[in-house]
């Protein structure tokens, strides 16, 4: 049976596991929409195509599967690029699939014309393709599910003319079997356990490719420490002592490095937001584990190079070294006495802080997953909030937007309904995207929103006045953020205390609906 390209298209997706989709329709791009009740797909509408993208990007980290976007025709994609650009820089898989117009060099002053939106979304995608027909739209899915499963996670785009979206289609063919990543073998992994075998301080850096193996079971009975990157958060579980934790961006961390005689880094790109400053610090052999050829080749120099996933080559490092003894150059109070030291320049460098991630962390359950935005209160919780599972903790690091938490929170919860996600947000950045609140309360779903508000961009304040810039443009003028809330229909909390604050979270982990906790630096003085 044929049916319109449009419609076909949320089949193929059906058969290919996805199960949401979140977009806004326009006249451009409704045929898309034609088929979703059809195939047996959830829509959620968002309020802003940015929202959409992010809320994709949230889903696909919590659930696993790629989150799929649908869009319009130009102001309906550069709105979404934002968030494209986020999923690039953390390695999520997203897909988005826009309209496009038929023709577009031969006439100008078309609705939602741009001069060239393929190549617009390539500049923050994996790719980014025009197809025309069924035949390459069909090719083209595929070509993205498949290099979902075996490459590095990125952004698709896919836009597809009008004439095409509406045009009869037979229906794509069933999904084939996927394609096998290849696998990480005992040769590919003899050097470094040669290396291991004469350490007495290995270290091992693990980043957000790290995520899906326990890693704690692996290196606890060799003796080796462990430094995380945000994206990497909870990969060695809770309390293991030789964790520095997520610190390498703390400048005494170089030093640390420097002192191991064995650096395996796995799954991260020791990037400038994983480090903030050019050089790793290793003296040592490095190792480098990762997907990623241009990471493997980057200015960290490494010794020995592993193109592979995380799994297959922990598999293949336990088999090899299950009967070596333990290092014993690393000491559980050497670590400790690095984070406190860590911990107490946090305190320092932004007073008040650590404490309310503190409170917070007390009054959430473990399997939280939580969606943070760029604000100074999730910067510190980067480095002081120690995660108990890997995959619960997402920050927007790598292309550093605002506008992220709240959306991406919505997608994470859609992705698990009944288990518990929270969102924490800047004042300034709940700006960008507090609209979305209204698609929280549309789903109903229980969903605690931390606003912290101290009433200006406090980090580049702090920037400029670093520099010795007089502070401009850095105050804001705040809406009543618990009336907004009120006006969409949520429920709201301004406790005054940090033990109010904990209170007002455990509540709205039993409240229908979302719940905006708006919090300043006041529960800090008033304790």
């Amino acid at each position: 049976m044929t049916k319109s390209l449009g419609a076909q298209i949320s089949h193929m997706l059906s058969d290919r596991g996805v199960e949401v989709i979140f977009g806004i329709p326009g006249v451009h791009n409704q045929e898309l929409y034609r088929g979703i009740e059809e195939a047996g797909l959830r829509h959620v509408l968002a309020r802003h195509e940015q929202g959409a993208g992010f809320m994709a990007d949230g889903y696909a980290r919590a659930s696993g599967l790629p989150g799929v976007s649908y869009v319009i025709t130009g102001p309906g994609l550069t709105n979404i690029m934002t968030a494209m650009g986020q999923a690039y820089s953390d390695s999520v898989s997203m897909l988005v699939l826009s309209s496009c117009l038929d023709e577009n060099d031969s006439r100008r002053g078309q609705a939602h014309q741009m001069k060239d939106q393929r190549a617009a979304a390539e500049t923050v995608a994996d790719w980014s393709v025009e197809c025309t027909t069924p035949h390459s739209t069909y090719r083209m899915i595929e070509r993205a599910f498949e290099e979902f499963e075996i490459a590095r996670p990125r952004p698709k785009h896919i836009q597809i003319t009008r004439a095409a979206l509406e045009a009869q289609a037979v229906e794509a063919l069933p999904p084939s079997m996927p394609a096998v990543r290849a696998g990480c073998g005992a040769p590919d992994v003899a050097a470094l356990v040669s290396f291991l075998g004469m350490a007495k301080r290995p270290l091992f850096i693990l980043g957000g490719g790290a995520q899906k193996v326990l890693w704690r079971d692996l290196l606890e009975p060799l003796g080796i420490a462990t430094f995380t990157s945000i994206a990497g958060a909870g990969t060695v579980g809770l309390d293991y002592p030789l964790d520095f934790g997520g610190n390498l961006a703390r400048a005494g961390s170089a030093e640390v490095i420097a002192t191991a005689d064995l650096v395996v880094a796995v799954g991260t790109e020791l990037a400038e937001v994983d480090l903030w400053r050019r050089h790793l610090g290793h003296s040592a052999t490095l190792v480098r584990v990762d997907l990623d050829p241009e990471v493997l080749a980057d200015e960290q120099n490494a010794q020995i190079k592993l193109c592979s996933d995380a799994e297959s080559f922990a598999r293949a490092f336990w088999e090899a070294t299950k009967e070596r003894p333990a290092a014993t150059g690393w000491s559980a109070s050497e670590v400790a006495q690095a984070r406190a030291r860590w911990r107490a320049e946090i305190q320092a460098e932004r007073p008040g802080l650590v404490d309310v991630c503190d409170a917070l962390r007390g009054a959430v359950p473990l399997d939280t997953m939580i969606y943070t935005d760029m604000t100074q209160l999730a910067y510190v919780a980067n480095e002081v909030w120690p995660m108990s599972r890997p995959g619960h903790w997402h920050h927007p690091a790598g292309f550093g937007t605002l506008g992220y938490a709240l959306p991406a929170a919505i997608g994470g919860a859609v992705a698990r309904p009944g288990r518990p996600t929270l969102a924490i947000a800047g004042d300034y950045g709940f700006h960008y995207s507090m609209q979305e609140l209204g698609v929280a309360v549309e789903l109903g779903l229980t969903l605690p929103i931390i606003v912290w508000d101290n009433g200006k961009l406090q980090e580049i304040d702090d920037s400029m006045r670093r520099e010795q810039i007089a502070p401009f443009a850095v105050d804001v003028q705040n809406p009543d953020f618990c009336k907004l809330a009120d006006a969409f229909g949520a429920s709201s909390a301004a406790p005054r205390t940090l033990e109010a604050l904990q209170q007002a979270v455990q509540t709205a982990f039993t409240t229908r609906g979302p719940t905006l906790i708006y919090v300043t630096p006041q529960v800090v003085a008033q304790r």
